[in-house]
């Protein structure tokens, strides 16, 4: 590989330098200490601060290629999809109309991308810090479910309207948590609640007490935020894992495995329709245009359908702002909007359909790849959580919050070093 050979000549021409410095042959330490700040920062810094040390991961990183003996930069199947998405969003920027706006969305794109391949080469000689990965995330969601109970029973206002309540009794009105996560917002929160809730069955087995009562509680904080999206992302993530534990057991345990999961969703299912609030939070997913929020959400579809049929071969460029200003000349009257609230359309305005398409197939390669080393637990969990991340996205674009985009590529990058692990 072309690229490679660049590399091989940078390295034996800084080989003086990495002999002698300690920095360098200790730069993992700081690349990891840079992912980890990235994980626990999420929870309440600004978007702005968690970008910066997700830089400092990639520059190091960067650092790391061009002065390491040996360091090599390949593409894996999916990789190489990744690889063409990323091409046609330069094109895209590159054409767009609002090219200023639009560059500054293709720095977080670049970002994201950027931690995504910095992750993926620091877990290629540090497999062993994939434990303390979910055990950060744990910690963090572990945090955050205390901070939900907590504003549950205080119940705590909206910060905005978060809910249509003009066809609602006041008993049936809920209480939204939001976390800590900045901005404040029940959408969000919920998207990072299910993002990150398969990391407590990663967790060792001397934290099993903490694994189970954890994921029970996040699993509740989610149901707390009131975000429909999240309850449809919970359920899938609920049914893949139920699907890989039922595959993985002993013929002997399968029927008493579905006897039991089915006692467990039947109660489940009674426990919220006999609480008002959260009943008619379930049943206004299926109240079509009768709900506010579903309505304003189709409004939002059809205009960046309108939007899509215009642009469609190399999209109006990424970034929400660049989105904001053309999104303007299609949308209806009063139905403002600062994404397409469904994370494939989003890539499809913005970046064409060949960009949707090499996203879709590193998706798909990933997750392929993956159900080949299914027996790893790490992939299961990074499996569950991108699957959960994925179905909420169809329905929401929080997915392009750094704290949810930080998340889905550090599990991505989970999936990408598993499978390279089992092929060595």
């Amino acid at each position: 590989m072309f690229f490679n050979n660049i590399l091989s000549f940078l390295q034996n021409l800084s080989m003086p330098l990495y002999n002698k410095s300690f920095f360098l042959k200790t730069i993992d330490w700081f690349i990891g200490l840079n992912i980890f700040l990235v994980i626990f920062v999420s929870t309440a810094a600004s978007s702005d601060f968690i970008g910066y040390f997700a830089m400092f991961a990639i520059l190091l990183t960067v650092i790391k290629l061009v002065t390491t003996p040996g360091e090599k930069f390949e593409l894996s199947g999916a990789d190489k999809f990744l690889l063409v998405y990323f091409i046609f969003v330069l094109i895209s920027v590159a054409g767009s109309t609002l090219f200023y706006l639009s560059l500054k969305g293709f720095f977080k794109t670049l970002t994201y991308l950027g931690f995504y391949v910095a992750l993926v080469h620091y877990l290629k000689g540090n497999r062993d810090k994939i434990k303390y990965i979910f055990l950060a995330y744990a910690l963090c969601l572990s945090f955050e479910a205390i901070v939900a109970f907590l504003q549950n029973f205080s119940s705590v206002g909206e910060i905005s309207s978060w809910q249509d309540t003009s066809r609602l009794n006041p008993e049936e009105v809920m209480t939204r948590v939001y976390g800590t996560l900045k901005p404040y917002n029940p959408n969000l929160f919920g998207g990072y609640l299910l993002a990150l809730l398969p990391s407590f069955i990663a967790l060792p087995k001397n934290f099993r007490i903490w694994s189970v009562i954890g994921f029970l509680c996040a699993a509740l904080a989610i149901i707390m935020t009131g975000c429909r999206g999240s309850y449809i992302g919970l359920l899938f993530e609920l049914i893949v894992l139920g699907l890989i534990t039922y595959k993985t057991l002993k013929p002997v345990y399968k029927k008493a495995f579905l006897t039991i999961s089915g006692i467990a969703a039947a109660c489940l299912a009674v426990v919220a329709l006999s609480i008002s609030a959260l009943r008619a939070r379930i049943f206004s997913i299926f109240a079509m245009r009768g709900d506010s929020s579903n309505s304003f959400r189709f409004n939002v579809y059809h205009s960046c359908i309108e939007m899509f049929k215009d642009n469609w071969l190399l999209g109006i460029g990424v970034g929400n702002q660049n989105f904001r200003e053309i999104y303007g000349l299609y949308m209806k009257t009063g139905f403002d909007a600062l994404s397409a609230y469904n994370i494939y359309l989003e890539i499809a305005v913005e970046s064409g359909i060949f960009a949707l398409a090499a996203f879709v197939g590193f998706i798909i390669m990933l997750v392929n790849n993956a159900l080949k080393n299914i027996k790893s637990i790490y992939v299961i969990c990074a499996l569950v959580s991108i699957t959960g991340i994925l179905i909420h996205g169809i329905v929401d674009t929080v997915f392009f919050r750094p704290q949810i985009q930080f998340a889905f590529w550090t599990m991505a990058a989970i999936l990408r070093s598993e499978d390279g692990y089992r092929k060595n």
